[in-house]
């Protein structure tokens, strides 16, 4: 049973976010602001921080930096903040992926499995498969065809980020936040840059151009 560490501060969505997580198998325990929450995460084992941003005594901003600099357990923003520095700021931080409120229930769900699912927990599959790709989250290793495929620390990264998520589109603002952290102010053409030098070394277009967006690995179909 994987044990989730849910922040919130507000009690009717704590109780009901508490309530829904045991009822689809996880073991949830509640914090109600930042304090406790690093307590509760200092002291026992959890899968997974689902944590919501406005907190008191230390928001979750605060708290995520915390966390990152002792673990790379993976966390799920809780929001009402939709804005994009809001969102930039959090991958900036390594997050995984965002929920803003109000949310659905089952989306909420289904991203806690797929989250806990791509970090690969004890007894799971830690190599992501995508039509003659394979890549080792463990060792770091793609094989492409079987065939071992040379990758440099930030193409090995942006593969990861798109395979993990077939489908969905990465501004390239994003994809620096996550990958070269929220205070980058180098030039955002690094990230066509090395998508280029990806792309060369796939030899074929695994990665898509969503024009004016930003890129993606295509949902495979059939």
């Amino acid at each position: 049973m994987k044990n989730i560490l849910i922040v919130e501060d507000e009690p009717d969505i704590q109780e009901l976010l508490c309530a829904y997580l045991r009822n689809a198998g996880y073991a949830p325990v509640a914090a109600g602001d930042g304090v406790a929450a690093l307590e509760l995460f200092r002291s026992q084992p959890f899968d997974l921080v689902l944590l919501d941003i406005m907190l008191p005594k230390i928001d979750g901003f605060g708290v995520c930096e915390l966390i990152r600099r002792q673990s790379q357990i993976p966390i799920l923003m809780l929001t009402a903040l939709d804005g994009e520095d809001e969102q930039l700021r959090g991958f900036g931080l390594n997050i995984d992926d965002y929920v803003t409120k109000p949310f659905s229930m089952p989306v909420l769900l289904e991203k806690i499995r797929v989250i806990l699912r791509r970090s690969g927990g004890a007894g799971e599959e830690t190599r992501l498969r995508y039509r003659d790709l394979a890549l080792d989250t463990d060792t770091r290793e793609v094989f492409l065809e079987e065939r071992p495929l040379e990758l440099t620390a930030k193409e090995f990264d942006l593969l990861h980020t798109f395979l993990a998520a077939p489908g969905r589109v990465f501004t390239r603002e994003i994809l620096l936040a996550k990958l070269w952290g929220y205070d980058f102010f180098g030039d955002e053409r690094v990230v066509d840059s090395h998508i280029k030098n990806l792309r060369h070394k796939l030899k074929r277009d695994y990665i898509e151009t969503v024009r004016g967006v930003g890129y993606r690995a295509a949902k495979e179909t059939g």
